[in-house]
């Protein structure tokens, strides 16, 4: 039996990726191992999202081949799509596999080993791509991913992930529900839906059938327990996507909403499709139609030309908006993006300095917001995670992390109803009910 082991940079969809692409090496008699094990073969899911990805991505190959020089390793993902000569020129890679074609590896892999061929490259067009037919069965944790779109159109001025993922392609919606239920009836109580532009899935339908519409026919069918939303851009969740899901039980009222930035100038250079009075409109309209919402999000300081005016902004939307939790990083050049050709480029100093300032406000918000859910002590529903001999860690269905003082080892992956006693950094300690 030949062994693999598998190792994924970035994001959600590329965690979900990896996952079934582990679990077709598994269908296929391979033994699935950590990817610091000495095995036959290695799989590295790649991320391109800034030039530090890259170096990551290009570190974790030559990792692979410490751990058993003789090994095949193969590289796939966003990394590969962008760069598929430069990852195929590293040493020790046996195949580049672009964005559209993961499971291709199974075969690719076993090609490999039994020497049919000496190397393999293929990289496509993922703007003729469809989408990519995988999933899961099975999830290690109490939450499962599941990945529901693929592609993104936005061509924000930063970013290089529309060039490695292609155009909008979305998963059938039988296709998803089967899924959701199947990880469901296996005893996963919350599936994140996710994507690399998660509120455009159906866009490439035609029909009119999106994300609010593969939500209720999933909240109808009652076979999930939680459904949780990956990032979405704050433009997609206005008024007529709000009414649609504001009534269902399943759906956590957690939000991420990919802002960015609370400057309308920044905006406009980054070529966001919002402006900061419309998030915070859509932000009020959720928080209208479902009062516990909570609200997550990404922040970038130090975008090219962002003066201290512009910044302050952001800060100022911080606070309006009340963020439970926040990513808040510093802007980073991307060879080949438009961003990065821009003139008035910010002084790493600066960054450093608006990135400090904006997660401490962050931070105080979040404390902020979290004793607003103890001062209301209102039940609230968490599934117990990992548990450290005196108590659970977990998370609330508004996405507030919860330690929960239990005895009762054998609890972990229930879902139950707590009351919040108190919080303190960031954590609120509750007791079930």
């Amino acid at each position: 039996m030949y062994s693999v082991g598998l190792y994924t940079l970035g994001c959600k969809v590329s965690q979900y990726e990896t996952e079934a692409v582990a679990e077709a090496f598994s269908a296929a008699g391979f033994e699935v191992r950590p990817f610091e094990e000495h095995c036959d073969v290695y799989v590295v899911n790649t991320c391109t999202v800034t030039a530090e990805s890259d170096r990551k991505s290009r570190q974790i190959i030559r990792r692979a081949r410490k751990h058993n020089p003789s090994g095949t390793v193969i590289v796939m993902g966003c990394y590969s799509q962008r760069s598929p000569d430069e990852v195929m020129n590293i040493d020790g890679v046996s195949a580049v596999i672009g964005t559209d074609e993961k499971l291709s590896a199974v075969k690719v892999a076993c090609e490999l080993l039994n020497k049919k061929r000496e190397s393999y490259l293929s990289v496509t067009d993922v703007n003729t791509a469809d989408f990519e037919p995988m999933c899961i069965t099975r999830a290690e944790r109490t939450r499962a991913y599941v990945k529901i779109e693929d592609g993104c159109e936005c061509r924000c001025t930063y970013c290089a992930i529309a060039d490695a993922r292609g155009r909008v392609r979305s998963k059938a919606p039988a296709d998803v529900i089967a899924e959701v239920e199947g990880l469901s009836r296996s005893g996963v109580c919350e599936i994140v839906l996710t994507g690399i532009e998660t509120g455009s899935y159906g866009r490439d339908f035609g029909s009119g059938y999106g994300l609010a519409e593969l939500l209720t026919e999933l909240d109808a069918r009652g076979s999930a327990r939680r459904i949780r939303l990956g990032s979405l851009a704050p433009e997609l969740v206005g008024r007529d996507f709000i009414e649609k899901v504001k009534g269902l039980k399943i759906l956590a009222p957690h939000f991420h909403l990919s802002v960015q930035s609370g400057s309308d100038a920044v905006l406009r250079r980054m070529k966001r499709r919002y402006t900061a009075a419309q998030a915070l409109e859509n932000i009020r309209l959720i928080r209208e139609s479902i009062p516990d919402a909570a609200f997550t999000t990404d922040l970038m300081v130090g975008f090219p030309g962002e003066t201290e005016e512009d910044f302050r902004r952001t800060v100022e939307f911080a606070r309006r908006a009340r963020f439970i939790d926040a990513h808040v990083f510093a802007y980073s050049r991307r060879k080949g993006t438009p961003a990065a050709d821009y003139p008035d480029q910010i002084d790493e100093a600066v960054k450093h300095r608006r990135s400090e300032e904006l997660i401490g406000v962050c931070r105080e918000l979040r404390d902020s917001v979290l004793s607003e859910i103890v001062e209301r002590g209102e039940p609230l529903s968490v599934i117990l995670e990992s548990y450290n001999g005196e108590g659970y860690a977990a998370h609330a269905d508004n996405f507030a992390e919860v330690y929960v003082p239990l005895s009762d080892s054998k609890m972990g992956g229930e879902m139950v109803k707590v009351i919040p006693v108190s919080n303190s950094d960031g954590i609120i300690t509750a007791k079930i009910i």
